[in-house]
């Protein structure tokens, strides 16, 4: 899976996609990372606010990891269509 996600909203979305992909709950994931569930929901809704901590522990639990690179010059349209 990649996926290019440049809002807050983005990167919810696409954690969100790929937990279901692997058949957890936002409950399930909580316990693998030991964070409620109610920090999972505000980060797959996009919240603002979340602990870079959390967001890094979530994505090792699902497995995935965060690449820093330049800014692709895909239209922003392009890569809101795939949300």
């Amino acid at each position: 899976m990649s996926q290019i996600a440049r809002t807050p909203k983005q990167v919810g979305a696409a954690i969100q996609r790929y937990r279901k992909k692997c058949g957890l709950t936002q409950s399930n994931l909580g316990e693998k990372t030991k964070l409620r569930q109610a920090t999972i929901s505000a980060l797959e809704a996009g919240r603002t606010g979340v602990q870079l901590g959390n967001l890094l522990d979530i994505l090792t639990a699902l497995d995935l990891e965060l690449i820093i690179q330049p800014r692709s010059k895909g239209f922003v349209s392009e890569i809101e269509a795939s949300f």
